[in-house]
């Protein structure tokens, strides 16, 4: 048995790993690269693997770092199916298809330029039929429903608390008349927050591939992150500016809305407009009202204590799709928040909103969750004081307000906690992925000390053997 880390090593994106069973090729995930653009195109447009070697592909969840290039691997020759969970699934069948048109957008645009200086145009990475024709290999697989998908391979999916569906993926392995249980978690969520399950924890692990993300950091409570984005829509309420928020469409923005409704509720923020304005995200949220057997007990609470009210809809919330209100929102001149996507806003209508409110005072620029290296996200995190946006050099005079509680990663505690609750005694190997380097090695010395276990950090490319 062996497995190859060949994405989300030493950095947070594309996440995408190939194990070898019994002559069987498996590969955990496919996600999109992000990172500076001329880069970030040649990395996903060229797999380090040929597809069609490819038997069968496992997906913990939807994220686009996880899942955005599935389109190409089916596009370039994979014929396999791809396991997920349901809602997984679902999710995907949005997400794919709006990532496949941001790619088609970015291309024409791209292509206008290159016209322009007589070289020759250039593909987007996959369209959104390619986007369409790689849903039929999805099979979805609910949670703790044992499935045998290889010789000597049987898939178990436990919830993972991450976002809807998210998974931990759990490989019952018998190879040479050796058995073994690899647990790759894909992201792990966090305890105590709305709307999700906490985590499981899964028995009897040999060896576990573990994110890092957050492997150097902790973040806010809930009921801290609660708090300050009260304090930041009231400041922003008296100064008479916005509050912008870059924010993921699965699961953060949800969160925020939720939240949002809380405080709406409580009277604790003052009446003003809400927009979220982002397809996708409207999309997602629907998908999220589909799976009420994802949410914890709090949020089962809340619906039914008043009529089976919306946790994702109320009076002063505004939800658009077409392109024509969300252009209205440019002229608008009392405070609102304005809840977009992408959440390291590279792409989108948060751009617009960026562009429109970053070099007026009054307003705010909220940040809930990570932002990769080379993203205008991170720019915007380190307070450069002029970004480029669609090309242009802006002044940034809007304060930049973090607010970590909202992560759905665990942080460096939560994930030593999450170790210290599995079987130590039986754990051989953890290998750290989906973390920056310093993330990875940090939380590497946090663990290592929990047992007799090794810790490792692998390179790109870097093949290991589990026996």
């Amino acid at each position: 048995m062996e497995i190859q880390f060949l994405g989300a090593v030493r950095t947070v994106t594309g996440s995408m790993h190939l194990l070898e069973v019994n002559g069987f090729r498996l590969l955990l995930e496919c996600g999109l690269f992000q990172g500076r653009r001329q880069e970030s195109y040649e990395r996903n447009r060229q797999l380090p693997f040929d597809p069609s070697s490819i038997d069968a592909m496992v997906l913990s969840h939807a994220h686009i770092d996880h899942s955005g290039n599935i389109p190409n691997l089916v596009r370039l020759g994979f014929r396999g199916p791809i396991y997920s969970t349901p809602a997984t699934r679902d999710l995907c069948s949005a997400m794919l298809q709006d990532s496949a048109h941001i790619q088609e957008e970015n291309a024409a645009y791209v292509n206008k330029q290159r016209a322009r200086q007589g070289l020759p145009p250039v593909e987007p990475i996959y369209t959104v039929a390619d986007a369409v024709a790689c849903l039929p290999s999805f099979v979805s697989v609910g949670y703790h429903r044992p499935m045998t998908i290889g010789p000597g391979i049987t898939l178990t999916f436990y919830d993972a608390g991450h976002i809807l569906g998210s998974a931990f993926v759990v490989l019952d392995i018998e190879e040479n008349g050796q058995r073994h249980r690899l647990m790759f978690s894909g992201d792990v969520g966090r305890r105590d927050l709305p709307i999700l399950r906490d985590p499981e924890t899964v028995p009897g692990v040999d060896y576990l591939i573990l994110e890092s993300t957050y492997g150097n950091r902790r973040h806010e409570t809930p009921q801290d992150a609660e708090r300050r984005l009260r304090e930041i829509v009231i400041a922003a309420y008296r100064q008479g500016g916005k509050v912008i928020i870059p924010a993921f469409a699965v699961g953060r923005t949800q969160e925020i809305v939720y939240h949002l409704h809380r405080l709406w509720e409580a009277r604790k923020i003052p009446r003003l407009p809400i927009f979220v304005d982002s397809p996708l995200t409207v999309n997602v949220t629907e998908i999220f009202r589909l799976h009420p057997e994802c949410y914890d007990e709090e949020v089962r609470g809340f619906i039914a204590s008043n009529h089976q009210r919306d946790p994702f809809g109320f009076q002063d919330l505004h939800y658009i799709r077409s392109m024509e209100e969300s252009k209205e929102l440019n002229f608008l001149r009392e405070p609102a928040v304005i809840i977009s996507a992408s959440g390291m806003a590279e792409h989108g209508r948060i751009l617009h909103h960026l562009k429109n409110n970053i070099e007026d005072p009054r307003s705010v620029i909220l940040l809930v969750g990570f932002q990769a290296e080379h993203t205008l996200g991170r720019r915007l995190l380190e307070r450069q004081p002029e970004v480029r946006i669609f090309g242009e050099p802006y002044q940034l005079r809007a304060r930049v307000e973090l607010i970590t509680g909202y992560s759905a990663h665990a942080d460096y505690e939560e994930l030593t906690e999450y170790v210290r609750g599995m079987e130590l005694g039986r754990l051989k190997h953890i290998y750290l992925v989906h973390g920056e380097e310093d993330a990875a090695q940090s939380l590497a010395e946090k663990l290592r000390p929990l047992g007799g276990f090794v810790v490792s950090v692998p390179a790109a490319g870097e093949k290991a053997a589990l026996q």
